[in-house]
């Protein structure tokens, strides 16, 4: 909350330098040659983005993984930690995931080739050995496959009352 006002600067110095480096990181990570190999080697460590990979979900192997990456890092971003690699990453994967469920939108609406969306990224294909890992599981629906069309379809379903049968209701009046 602090990092948005000046006045906090007066209070907290340290935080306001810890604020100054993230933003130095920001403006490093947006570079186009630096990002670019980054992407790259974020691809050749599979376990890290592919569902699928033996390693996946084993963290130790994970956690070797990302410090690899962060060395690679570090010879550009010499302050980066794993945790900024890993912010990083997730950032990365929620703007390609945007941008192509913007795609998927346009494409789904019925627009013309000449309207559908156009990413804006510039890192957008780049990214595109996301695309099986950022697609979304089939639902399971819990209703039944066929729903009956008339409330006499559904008395032969189930017998016993129908909830749009009216119960007869005697009133007793003393």
């Amino acid at each position: 909350m602090c990092r948005m006002y000046v006045w906090c600067a007066e209070e907290s110095g340290t935080e306001v330098v810890s604020v100054q480096n993230e933003e130095k990181n920001n403006t490093k990570f947006k570079d186009p040659e630096f990002l670019t190999q980054f992407i790259e080697k974020y691809r050749e460590m599979r376990n890290l983005w592919e569902v699928k990979h033996p390693q996946y979900y084993i963290k130790p192997v994970r956690k070797a993984t990302l410090q690899r990456l962060l060395a690679f890092v570090q010879t550009f971003i010499p302050e980066a930690t794993v945790e900024i690699v890993d912010r990083k990453i997730g950032i990365l994967r929620n703007m390609y995931r945007s941008e192509h469920n913007k795609i998927q939108t346009s494409l789904r609406s019925g627009a013309s080739a000449d309207y559908v969306y156009r990413p804006r990224l510039w890192y957008y294909n780049k990214l595109r050995f996301l695309d099986d890992q950022t697609a979304a599981r089939e639902s399971l629906s819990t209703l039944p496959s066929t729903l009956p069309s008339t409330p006499a379809e559904a008395d032969e379903d189930q017998p016993g009352i129908s909830i749009l049968e009216e119960p007869d209701v005697t009133i007793w009046s003393q």
